[in-house]
């Protein structure tokens, strides 16, 4: 299962709750609730809801435990306050232009003493992409701005929430996204050698060599970066530092 966040730096425990925040089809919530999570993912985008809700759902009541998807937003989630013990936002801050608010509400439902993490594109790959064409940015949904980390960390902090560690992942993909911004990216699905660039990313991920490979290219040509942030409590649990979260 390809991963963003490394949950065993999330500090994930059997039956906490965790919120995905922008889950798409679920990634993250899937390996959580393998990890004994309850699980809750969040998303506007309602095919890639409607494709991963049932699975979803099968594989907790399989385990004994809970796994559900919303349609909804990060700027109005649909959850009380200090609702979830972990929170997961991937890839969602670069696509939003008020990501402080965004911030705030991830914040406001992690109960205190949770931890927060939040990925968004490295700014050396996204410029790489810019330097090869518009397109990557000018595409429908796209990103709107390039981040710099401290910047991701600053609206964390204004929200309560202390960065505590960070990781770096998806070396394989920074090439494949130069890839597909080369061959045009409307259209990149069109060229053979693209296609074969994603067989070769879906194989790596069930390949225990070709990840040990891409941990390594983590540290060099990462495609996202990875802010552990917690909400601080009366007992804060600060996140030990640990390697680059990987393919898993």
């Amino acid at each position: 299962m390809l991963l963003t966040v490394d949950l065993e730096r999330l500090r994930l425990r059997p039956g906490e709750k965790l919120l995905d925040a922008g889950c798409g089809e679920g990634r993250h919530c899937f390996g959580a609730l393998e990890r004994g999570a309850r699980v809750v993912g969040l998303d506007l985008d309602l095919p890639s809801l409607e494709a991963a809700a049932k699975p979803l759902r099968n594989r907790a009541a399989e385990l004994g435990s809970f796994g559900a998807m919303l349609q909804g937003n990060t700027f109005q989630l649909p959850f009380g306050d200090e609702t979830f013990d972990k929170v997961i936002c991937s890839e969602v801050m670069e696509h939003v232009h008020d990501y402080p608010a965004a911030a705030r509400e991830l914040a406001r439902v992690t109960k205190p003493d949770g931890i927060v993490a939040v990925t968004i594109p490295t700014a050396t790959s996204e410029n790489l992409y810019l330097r090869l064409g518009d397109e990557y940015f000018e595409s429908p949904g796209g990103h709107i701005r390039i981040f710099k980390p401290r910047d991701l960390a600053q609206a964390l902090a204004d929200a309560g929430l202390a960065t505590v560690g960070c990781g770096f992942a998806h070396g394989f993909h920074t090439p494949y996204w130069m890839l597909r911004s080369v061959m045009h990216l409307p259209n990149a699905d069109e060229s053979a050698l693209v296609r074969a660039y994603r067989m070769f990313l879906i194989r790596a991920v069930a390949s225990p060599f070709i990840s040990r490979v891409e941990r390594g290219l983590n540290w060099i040509c990462p495609k996202s970066v990875i802010l552990y942030a917690e909400k601080r409590g009366k007992h804060p649990t600060p996140v030990a530092p640990g390697p680059a979260p990987a393919t898993a």
